[in-house]
């Protein structure tokens, strides 16, 4: 929309999605290589930014840019040239930059991950999306449009959603924003019945740790203590789970532990509902083929 707005767009539209590609590769998708700059090169090609010249380029998650990348970026950004892998002059390009991101950029530079200069160049016009949570009006007809979308996809017949899933789906918190309805509906128009997502939608009461207390006996504070911690701890990581769709290391990530300390703490809680996630993966992987 903001490409189809704007004065470029009678230029192209170019794409790149910063994590999907390996960091190893990304330098040459974005600035494009000549022939014989390393093995297997055997002819010249453009890069996206070449590609998207009097056009948009837009980065999908920048701050996963690694360092050296971003200097390069930031060259283009003020110069207005580049210069592919194994070449020896820089090319002049016009083209118009959108970012995305879903970190907070300066607390990534407070912790060295983000270059502070690139983020003043590219800091012009900042729009921030509220979460869905926060824009319960626009839940329905994204989940309509997810529904429409798998329906044709799948070459299934879902029924419309009922009054109470609307109001369901109104009313959820959604921790893992658009990505997580998407996923239900996706699961919903795969198995056809709405028990299916129903009850991860559903209000639950609050669980509290209620521990039985020998009161003919001693008492070991320390000992509840630590099972109240242990139990809020399995709580968390297991929304945490939910959230990231199950992906382990972005989880620890998200949490600030280790990966190996992640897993030990997983076994320890014998989560059974990743073995369900995973099912359900498998399913939808064998509809998409």
């Amino acid at each position: 929309m903001v490409h189809e707005w704007s004065p470029w767009r009678t230029g192209p539209f170019v794409k790149i999605n910063c994590p999907a590609i390996p960091e190893s590769l990304l330098e040459s998708e974005l600035f494009g290589y000549e022939k014989g700059a390393f093995t297997h090169a055997y002819g010249a090609k453009p890069g996206r930014v070449e590609l998207a010249h009097q056009g948009t380029l837009f980065l999908d998650e920048i701050s996963e840019l690694d360092f050296d990348l971003q200097a390069k970026l930031l060259q283009l950004l003020q110069e207005g040239k580049f210069c592919r892998i194994g070449g020896q002059e820089d090319q002049r390009v016009e083209v118009r930059i959108v970012c995305a991101t879903n970190r907070h950029l300066p607390t990534e530079i407070e912790n060295g991950t983000f270059r502070r200069d690139l983020f003043y160049r590219i800091n012009v016009v900042n729009l921030v999306m509220s979460p869905l949570h926060e824009r319960r009006c626009d839940i329905q007809d994204l989940a309509q449009y997810f529904l429409a979308r798998y329906n044709r996809k799948y070459n299934c017949r879902a029924h419309a959603f009922s009054s109470r899933l609307i109001t369901l789906l109104t009313e959820y918190h959604w921790p893992g924003n658009i990505r997580e309805l998407q996923n239900l509906v996706k699961r919903y128009v795969i198995f056809g019945e709405e028990e299916v997502i129903t009850g991860e939608l559903a209000p639950r009461e609050l669980h509290l740790f209620n521990p039985e207390i020998n009161m003919d006996g001693p008492v070991s504070l320390k000992k509840i203590t630590r099972q109240a911690v242990r139990e809020l701890e399995h709580n968390v990581i297991l929304k945490a789970l939910q959230a990231n769709k199950w992906n382990r290391k972005r989880v620890a990530e998200y949490l600030g532990i280790s990966y190996r300390a992640l897993l030990y703490k997983i076994s320890d809680a014998r989560f059974t509902a990743y073995c369900e996630s995973q099912q359900v993966q498998k399913i939808d992987a064998k509809v998409a083929h």
